[in-house]
Protein backbone atom coordinates (compact mmCIF):
# COMPACT_ATOMS: atom_id res chain seq x y z
CA UNK A 1 0.00 0.00 0.00
CA UNK A 2 1.66 2.91 -0.96
CA UNK A 3 1.85 6.05 1.58
CA UNK A 4 2.11 9.09 -0.77
CA UNK A 5 0.10 9.25 -3.49
CA UNK A 6 0.23 11.89 -6.59
CA UNK A 7 -2.11 14.49 -5.03
CA UNK A 8 0.29 14.55 -2.18
CA UNK A 9 3.18 16.24 -3.84
CA UNK A 10 2.03 19.29 -4.14
CA UNK A 11 1.25 19.46 -0.06
CA UNK A 12 4.67 17.74 0.56
CA UNK A 13 6.66 20.53 -2.03
CA UNK A 14 4.04 22.89 0.03
CA UNK A 15 5.64 21.51 3.38
CA UNK A 16 9.37 21.28 2.28
CA UNK A 17 8.87 25.12 1.58
CA UNK A 18 7.92 25.90 4.77
CA UNK A 19 10.48 24.01 6.26
CA UNK A 20 13.33 25.71 4.34
CA UNK A 21 11.90 29.56 4.91
CA UNK A 22 11.74 28.22 8.64
CA UNK A 23 15.48 27.55 8.73
CA UNK A 24 16.84 29.38 5.98
CA UNK A 25 17.62 32.06 8.38
CA UNK A 26 19.54 30.46 11.26
CA UNK A 27 21.46 28.29 8.35
CA UNK A 28 22.64 31.32 6.89
CA UNK A 29 23.85 33.16 10.32
CA UNK A 30 25.71 29.57 10.56
CA UNK A 31 27.51 29.38 7.09
CA UNK A 32 28.66 33.46 7.60
CA UNK A 33 29.65 32.37 10.82
CA UNK A 34 31.79 29.63 9.59
CA UNK A 35 32.84 31.49 6.67
CA UNK A 36 34.54 34.05 9.09
CA UNK A 37 36.06 31.60 11.13
CA UNK A 38 37.76 30.14 7.95
CA UNK A 39 38.45 34.11 6.72
CA UNK A 40 39.73 35.22 9.63
CA UNK A 41 41.86 31.47 11.53
CA UNK A 42 42.90 30.56 8.42
CA UNK A 43 41.05 27.10 8.06
CA UNK A 44 38.63 25.45 5.22
CA UNK A 45 35.90 24.23 6.92
CA UNK A 46 33.49 24.23 4.69
CA UNK A 47 35.28 22.06 1.97
CA UNK A 48 36.63 19.73 4.54
CA UNK A 49 32.55 19.83 5.94
CA UNK A 50 32.05 18.33 2.32
CA UNK A 51 34.44 15.84 2.07
CA UNK A 52 33.24 14.40 5.33
CA UNK A 53 29.73 14.54 4.18
CA UNK A 54 30.50 13.15 0.88
CA UNK A 55 32.63 10.74 2.57
CA UNK A 56 29.88 9.75 5.14
CA UNK A 57 27.40 9.46 2.32
CA UNK A 58 29.59 6.82 0.74
CA UNK A 59 30.30 4.90 3.39
CA UNK A 60 26.64 4.50 4.49
CA UNK A 61 25.99 3.42 0.32
CA UNK A 62 29.09 0.82 0.50
CA UNK A 63 27.22 -0.64 4.08
CA UNK A 64 24.17 -0.53 2.87
CA UNK A 65 25.54 -2.58 -0.44
CA UNK A 66 27.75 -4.90 1.85
CA UNK A 67 24.66 -5.48 3.83
CA UNK A 68 22.70 -6.28 1.19
CA UNK A 69 24.97 -8.57 -0.25
CA UNK A 70 24.81 -10.58 2.87
CA UNK A 71 21.46 -10.58 2.88
CA UNK A 72 21.45 -12.07 -0.55
CA UNK A 73 24.16 -14.84 0.29
CA UNK A 74 22.50 -15.83 3.39
CA UNK A 75 19.25 -16.32 1.79
CA UNK A 76 21.59 -18.24 -0.46
CA UNK A 77 23.26 -20.28 1.86
CA UNK A 78 20.00 -21.31 3.71
CA UNK A 79 18.39 -22.06 0.06
CA UNK A 80 20.98 -24.75 -0.38
CA UNK A 81 21.15 -25.83 3.35
CA UNK A 82 17.53 -26.31 2.82
CA UNK A 83 18.18 -28.61 -0.46
CA UNK A 84 20.64 -30.17 1.47
CA UNK A 85 18.30 -31.06 4.34
CA UNK A 86 15.31 -32.21 2.16
CA UNK A 87 18.09 -34.53 0.03
CA UNK A 88 18.78 -35.88 3.27
CA UNK A 89 15.03 -36.22 4.24
CA UNK A 90 14.70 -37.91 1.53
CA UNK A 91 17.78 -40.21 1.55
CA UNK A 92 16.50 -41.25 4.84
CA UNK A 93 12.54 -42.00 3.92
CA UNK A 94 14.15 -44.28 0.95
CA UNK A 95 16.64 -46.07 3.44
CA UNK A 96 13.39 -46.97 5.81
CA UNK A 97 11.42 -47.90 3.10
CA UNK A 98 14.13 -50.61 1.93
CA UNK A 99 14.58 -51.19 5.46
CA UNK A 100 11.47 -52.76 4.98
CA UNK A 101 11.90 -54.66 2.07
CA UNK A 102 12.75 -58.29 2.13
CA UNK A 103 12.25 -59.66 -1.21
CA UNK A 104 12.94 -57.82 -5.08
CA UNK A 105 9.95 -57.30 -5.93
CA UNK A 106 9.08 -55.45 -2.42
CA UNK A 107 12.92 -54.17 -3.25
CA UNK A 108 11.62 -53.11 -6.92
CA UNK A 109 8.43 -51.22 -5.78
CA UNK A 110 10.03 -48.84 -2.84
CA UNK A 111 12.73 -48.43 -6.10
CA UNK A 112 9.87 -47.13 -8.54
CA UNK A 113 8.19 -44.97 -6.10
CA UNK A 114 11.22 -42.97 -4.83
CA UNK A 115 13.31 -42.53 -7.98
CA UNK A 116 11.25 -39.43 -9.26
CA UNK A 117 12.08 -38.13 -6.23
CA UNK A 118 15.68 -38.91 -5.73
CA UNK A 119 16.49 -38.05 -9.47
CA UNK A 120 14.84 -34.87 -9.61
CA UNK A 121 12.26 -35.63 -12.15
CA UNK A 122 14.71 -37.02 -14.82
CA UNK A 123 14.93 -40.38 -16.18
CA UNK A 124 16.30 -42.60 -14.30
CA UNK A 125 16.71 -46.74 -13.76
CA UNK A 126 17.61 -49.50 -11.65
CA UNK A 127 19.08 -53.04 -13.28
CA UNK A 128 20.26 -56.41 -11.27
CA UNK A 129 22.41 -58.60 -12.58
CA UNK A 130 22.39 -62.72 -11.86
CA UNK A 131 24.92 -63.94 -14.12
CA UNK A 132 25.07 -63.40 -17.53
CA UNK A 133 21.54 -62.32 -17.28
CA UNK A 134 19.74 -58.51 -16.43
CA UNK A 135 16.71 -57.72 -14.69
CA UNK A 136 15.29 -54.07 -14.79
CA UNK A 137 14.19 -53.29 -11.17
CA UNK A 138 12.93 -50.33 -11.70
CA UNK A 139 12.33 -47.27 -14.15
CA UNK A 140 11.49 -43.56 -14.09
CA UNK A 141 10.51 -42.01 -16.99
CA UNK A 142 11.68 -42.82 -20.84
CA UNK A 143 14.52 -45.39 -20.04
CA UNK A 144 14.17 -48.27 -23.17
CA UNK A 145 15.34 -51.38 -21.69
CA UNK A 146 17.96 -51.89 -24.20
CA UNK A 147 19.37 -48.81 -23.67
CA UNK A 148 19.84 -49.22 -19.93
CA UNK A 149 21.13 -52.50 -20.06
CA UNK A 150 23.58 -51.51 -22.34
CA UNK A 151 24.66 -48.79 -19.68
CA UNK A 152 24.72 -50.87 -16.86
CA UNK A 153 27.26 -52.93 -19.06
CA UNK A 154 29.37 -51.03 -19.74
CA UNK A 155 29.33 -49.51 -16.42
CA UNK A 156 30.56 -52.84 -14.89
CA UNK A 157 33.55 -52.50 -17.71
CA UNK A 158 31.98 -54.68 -20.27
CA UNK A 159 32.48 -52.42 -23.06
CA UNK A 160 31.83 -54.77 -25.98
CA UNK A 161 28.47 -53.85 -26.17
CA UNK A 162 29.41 -50.59 -28.07
CA UNK A 163 29.63 -47.50 -25.65
CA UNK A 164 28.58 -45.11 -28.61
CA UNK A 165 24.86 -46.44 -28.31
CA UNK A 166 24.80 -45.73 -24.78
CA UNK A 167 22.33 -42.41 -23.90
CA UNK A 168 25.46 -40.82 -22.06
CA UNK A 169 23.44 -41.61 -18.63
CA UNK A 170 25.32 -41.40 -15.22
CA UNK A 171 26.11 -44.39 -13.58
CA UNK A 172 26.23 -46.09 -10.51
CA UNK A 173 27.48 -49.81 -9.75
CA UNK A 174 25.94 -51.10 -6.59
CA UNK A 175 28.87 -52.80 -4.89
CA UNK A 176 28.33 -55.10 -1.63
CA UNK A 177 30.86 -57.26 -0.37
CA UNK A 178 32.88 -56.94 -3.28
CA UNK A 179 29.85 -58.19 -5.52
CA UNK A 180 28.85 -55.84 -8.60
CA UNK A 181 24.79 -56.34 -8.06
CA UNK A 182 23.88 -53.90 -10.78
CA UNK A 183 23.65 -49.98 -12.22
CA UNK A 184 21.73 -47.10 -10.92
CA UNK A 185 21.36 -44.98 -13.95
CA UNK A 186 20.35 -41.30 -14.06
CA UNK A 187 19.83 -39.18 -17.27
CA UNK A 188 22.32 -36.11 -17.40
CA UNK A 189 20.15 -33.44 -18.58
CA UNK A 190 19.67 -31.31 -16.31
CA UNK A 191 23.94 -31.80 -15.61
CA UNK A 192 23.78 -33.07 -11.89
CA UNK A 193 25.25 -31.07 -9.29
CA UNK A 194 28.35 -32.51 -7.10
CA UNK A 195 25.78 -31.95 -3.71
CA UNK A 196 23.35 -34.33 -6.46
CA UNK A 197 25.73 -36.84 -6.96
CA UNK A 198 26.64 -37.43 -3.69
CA UNK A 199 23.08 -37.60 -2.20
CA UNK A 200 22.68 -40.23 -5.46
CA UNK A 201 25.50 -42.38 -4.47
CA UNK A 202 24.87 -42.79 -0.97
CA UNK A 203 21.00 -43.64 -1.99
CA UNK A 204 23.00 -46.34 -4.64
CA UNK A 205 24.68 -47.44 -1.39
CA UNK A 206 21.79 -47.77 0.72
CA UNK A 207 19.89 -49.80 -2.80
CA UNK A 208 23.27 -52.50 -2.71
CA UNK A 209 22.70 -52.97 1.12
CA UNK A 210 19.19 -53.97 0.72
CA UNK A 211 19.38 -55.98 -2.39
CA UNK A 212 22.41 -58.22 -1.14
CA UNK A 213 20.18 -58.23 2.58
CA UNK A 214 17.54 -59.96 0.24
CA UNK A 215 19.27 -62.54 -0.99
CA UNK A 216 20.84 -63.23 2.53
CA UNK A 217 17.42 -63.54 3.70
CA UNK A 218 16.44 -65.53 0.62
CA UNK A 219 18.94 -68.07 1.36
CA UNK A 220 18.02 -67.85 5.33
CA UNK A 221 14.73 -68.81 4.88
CA UNK A 222 15.48 -71.54 1.55
CA UNK A 223 17.49 -72.99 4.89
CA UNK A 224 14.51 -72.84 7.14
CA UNK A 225 11.91 -74.70 5.32
CA UNK A 226 14.05 -77.13 2.87
CA UNK A 227 16.23 -79.27 3.51
CA UNK A 228 19.41 -79.06 1.66
CA UNK A 229 20.22 -82.53 0.70
CA UNK A 230 16.68 -83.82 -0.77
CA UNK A 231 15.43 -80.36 -1.55
CA UNK A 232 12.78 -81.60 -0.26
CA UNK A 233 10.63 -78.92 2.94
CA UNK A 234 11.53 -79.36 6.37
CA UNK A 235 8.83 -81.17 8.97
CA UNK A 236 7.70 -77.83 10.58
CA UNK A 237 7.41 -76.01 7.55
CA UNK A 238 5.56 -79.07 5.87
CA UNK A 239 3.08 -78.96 9.44
CA UNK A 240 1.90 -75.35 8.39
CA UNK A 241 1.33 -76.12 4.93
CA UNK A 242 -0.84 -79.09 5.25
CA UNK A 243 -2.82 -76.83 8.14
CA UNK A 244 -3.39 -74.42 5.16
CA UNK A 245 -4.39 -76.98 2.84
CA UNK A 246 -6.98 -78.46 5.04
CA UNK A 247 -8.35 -75.45 5.63
CA UNK A 248 -8.25 -74.70 2.32
CA UNK A 249 -9.98 -78.45 1.52
CA UNK A 250 -12.55 -77.39 4.12
CA UNK A 251 -13.59 -74.55 2.59
CA UNK A 252 -13.64 -75.49 -1.07
CA UNK A 253 -15.03 -78.91 -0.58
CA UNK A 254 -12.14 -80.17 -2.69
CA UNK A 255 -10.11 -83.58 -2.13
CA UNK A 256 -6.93 -83.98 -0.09
CA UNK A 257 -4.89 -86.92 0.29
CA UNK A 258 -1.32 -87.61 1.85
CA UNK A 259 1.56 -90.03 0.88
CA UNK A 260 3.80 -91.24 3.65
CA UNK A 261 6.83 -93.62 2.43
CA UNK A 262 9.71 -95.26 4.05
CA UNK A 263 13.09 -96.57 2.11
CA UNK A 264 13.45 -100.10 2.63
CA UNK A 265 16.43 -101.36 4.25
CA UNK A 266 17.95 -98.11 4.31
CA UNK A 267 20.15 -99.06 7.35
CA UNK A 268 21.74 -102.01 5.33
CA UNK A 269 22.80 -99.24 2.62
CA UNK A 270 24.49 -97.16 5.12
CA UNK A 271 25.98 -100.60 6.82
CA UNK A 272 27.46 -101.79 3.63
CA UNK A 273 27.83 -98.39 1.62
CA UNK A 274 28.76 -96.12 4.04
CA UNK A 275 27.14 -93.06 4.84
CA UNK A 276 27.93 -91.06 1.81
CA UNK A 277 26.53 -93.56 -0.22
CA UNK A 278 23.03 -93.09 2.11
CA UNK A 279 23.25 -89.61 1.47
CA UNK A 280 23.19 -89.96 -2.33
CA UNK A 281 20.76 -92.22 -2.31
CA UNK A 282 18.50 -89.78 -0.29
CA UNK A 283 19.62 -86.87 -2.64
CA UNK A 284 18.24 -88.98 -5.38
CA UNK A 285 15.13 -89.75 -4.31
CA UNK A 286 14.68 -86.14 -3.66
CA UNK A 287 15.32 -85.66 -7.71
CA UNK A 288 13.27 -88.73 -8.36
CA UNK A 289 9.92 -87.81 -6.67
CA UNK A 290 10.48 -84.33 -9.11
CA UNK A 291 9.89 -86.07 -11.95
CA UNK A 292 6.58 -87.44 -10.70
CA UNK A 293 5.25 -84.91 -8.49
CA UNK A 294 3.40 -81.90 -9.73
CA UNK A 295 4.62 -78.22 -9.07
CA UNK A 296 1.67 -77.67 -6.70
CA UNK A 297 2.33 -80.81 -4.92
CA UNK A 298 4.82 -80.73 -1.24
CA UNK A 299 7.14 -82.93 -0.83
CA UNK A 300 8.93 -83.33 2.97
CA UNK A 301 11.57 -85.48 4.37
CA UNK A 302 9.83 -86.14 7.66
CA UNK A 303 12.66 -87.53 9.39
CA UNK A 304 15.53 -89.61 7.96
CA UNK A 305 14.93 -91.91 5.26
CA UNK A 306 10.76 -91.29 6.17
CA UNK A 307 9.20 -88.95 3.90
CA UNK A 308 5.60 -87.19 3.33
CA UNK A 309 3.61 -86.36 0.21
CA UNK A 310 0.65 -83.49 0.30
CA UNK A 311 -1.26 -83.83 -2.60
CA UNK A 312 -3.92 -81.18 -2.91
CA UNK A 313 -7.32 -81.70 -4.77
CA UNK A 314 -6.82 -84.95 -5.00
CA UNK A 315 -8.78 -88.33 -4.34
CA UNK A 316 -7.11 -91.51 -2.33
CA UNK A 317 -7.73 -93.49 -5.44
CA UNK A 318 -5.58 -90.73 -7.33
CA UNK A 319 -3.31 -90.70 -4.50
CA UNK A 320 -2.68 -94.51 -4.78
CA UNK A 321 -1.72 -94.10 -8.68
CA UNK A 322 0.65 -91.15 -7.36
CA UNK A 323 2.43 -93.63 -5.13
CA UNK A 324 2.45 -96.63 -7.73
CA UNK A 325 4.55 -93.77 -9.92
CA UNK A 326 6.72 -93.13 -7.36
CA UNK A 327 7.08 -96.96 -5.96
CA UNK A 328 8.04 -98.01 -9.82
CA UNK A 329 10.09 -95.09 -10.16
CA UNK A 330 12.37 -95.81 -7.34
CA UNK A 331 12.17 -99.71 -8.00
CA UNK A 332 13.33 -99.37 -11.72
CA UNK A 333 16.11 -96.13 -10.84
CA UNK A 334 18.91 -97.67 -8.67
CA UNK A 335 21.36 -95.30 -7.67
CA UNK A 336 25.06 -95.40 -9.20
CA UNK A 337 27.78 -95.70 -6.44
CA UNK A 338 31.59 -95.75 -7.31
CA UNK A 339 31.33 -98.96 -9.14
CA UNK A 340 28.29 -100.39 -7.46
CA UNK A 341 24.23 -100.30 -8.39
CA UNK A 342 22.75 -99.60 -4.93
CA UNK A 343 18.73 -100.55 -5.24
CA UNK A 344 16.38 -98.12 -4.02
CA UNK A 345 12.50 -99.34 -2.95
CA UNK A 346 9.92 -98.11 -0.80
CA UNK A 347 7.04 -98.80 0.90
CA UNK A 348 3.89 -96.26 1.36
CA UNK A 349 0.91 -95.58 3.28
CA UNK A 350 -1.72 -93.94 1.61
CA UNK A 351 -4.67 -91.61 3.27
CA UNK A 352 -7.53 -89.69 2.29
CA UNK A 353 -8.29 -86.61 3.94
CA UNK A 354 -12.61 -86.50 4.85
CA UNK A 355 -15.09 -83.45 5.69
CA UNK A 356 -14.48 -84.56 9.62
CA UNK A 357 -10.55 -84.06 9.55
CA UNK A 358 -9.58 -81.51 12.05
CA UNK A 359 -6.28 -83.14 13.72
CA UNK A 360 -3.07 -83.24 11.41
CA UNK A 361 -1.70 -85.65 13.79
CA UNK A 362 -4.60 -87.82 13.31
CA UNK A 363 -4.27 -88.02 9.68
CA UNK A 364 -0.52 -88.08 9.16
CA UNK A 365 -1.30 -91.48 11.90
CA UNK A 366 -3.19 -92.82 9.68
CA UNK A 367 -0.78 -92.78 6.81
CA UNK A 368 1.39 -93.97 8.96
CA UNK A 369 -0.31 -97.15 10.09
CA UNK A 370 -1.07 -97.61 6.52
CA UNK A 371 3.03 -97.43 6.06
CA UNK A 372 3.86 -100.07 9.17
CA UNK A 373 1.26 -102.40 7.23
CA UNK A 374 3.08 -102.12 3.81
CA UNK A 375 6.10 -103.01 5.67
CA UNK A 376 4.71 -105.73 7.69
CA UNK A 377 3.03 -106.98 4.20
CA UNK A 378 6.55 -107.26 2.45
CA UNK A 379 7.65 -103.83 1.60
CA UNK A 380 7.91 -102.26 -1.45
CA UNK A 381 4.18 -102.06 -1.63
CA UNK A 382 1.15 -99.82 -0.98
CA UNK A 383 -1.00 -99.80 1.59
CA UNK A 384 -3.98 -97.03 2.31
CA UNK A 385 -6.14 -96.08 4.39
Amino acid sequence: MRLIKGNDLLLLLGVWTALFTIVSQPLGRALAFAYEVDQSRGLQLLPALVILVVVFSFHQVRKRHQARAEVLASAAAAEQAGARVAEMERLVNFGQALGESLTLDSIGEVAAKHLPLLAGDRPAWVMIRSGADWRRLAVAGDSPLGDCERAARAALGNTAIGAERDRGDICFPMLAAGQALGVFGVSSDPPLTEPQRFALAAATALLASSLKNAELFRRLHETSVRDALTGCATRAHAIAVIESELSRSHRSKLPLSLIMFDLDHFKQINDRFGHLCGDAVLAAVGERMNTVLRGSDLKCRYGGEEFLVLLPDTTLESARHVAESLRGRFEASPVPWNENSVPVTASFGVTGVTPDDVDITAIIGRADAALYRAKESGRNRICAD
